[in-house]
This record gives structure tokens, sequence and C-alpha cells, in this order.
């Protein structure tokens, strides 16, 4: 059984830390140095795990973030479609045609 309520309830929980790994690879692909790019993606996944809060929200009011992404590249980073762009093909290989 699948229950999509709760998936996305279960992701919701953690305030997009999900996405903090696409995040430090766009950091890297903007120019940032990996080492800077990790420091300012754990410094905004820290507020939100310790305080609650939005991920995305306070990487776009980090300045330090800005230099390197828009409000457009950020979000672009928390699609969940990018995780998903496969499944079909993830499901056909386990599975066969159904």
């Amino acid at each position: 059984m699948v229950y999509p309520d709760n998936m996305r309830r279960n992701l919701d929980r953690f305030g997009g830390l999900v996405h903090s790994q696409r995040v430090l690879l766009a950091l890297t692909q903007k120019g940032s140095p990996r080492e800077d790019a990790y420091r300012l993606v754990q410094r905004n996944a820290m507020k939100v795990w310790q305080e609650g809060g939005d991920f995305q929200s306070l990487l776009a009011a980090d300045p330090d973030v800005r230099k390197y992404l828009s409000d457009a590249e950020i979000a672009e980073n928390f699609d969940l479609g990018y995780h998903f762009k496969e499944v079909d093909t993830i499901f056909t290989r386990v599975f066969g045609e159904q």
C-alpha cells in the first residue's frame, strides 16, 4: 500500500532538508568551492533541524547563498519531480512490462 498523504507529511516534517544534496551540488556547479558550499548548506540546514522552519526560505534569505543562486535556481532544487523522473523506468525494470 502507498499512502501519498503520509509520504508528503513525512517529507514536509523536515522543512525541505531532503533537498540539501541538490543545493550543495548546485552551489558547486555555480562556482562555490565545495567546502564553502557545504558550510552554507550545513549552516542553513542546522537552523531548520534545531529551530524548525523552511530550508528553502532560509537559503533564499542567505546573502552568501544568493551570491551563487537566484530564487528560481534555489526553487528548482526543491522540485520533487527530479527524484521521480525515472520511477516508471525503475518499475519497468523491476516488475517488467505490465
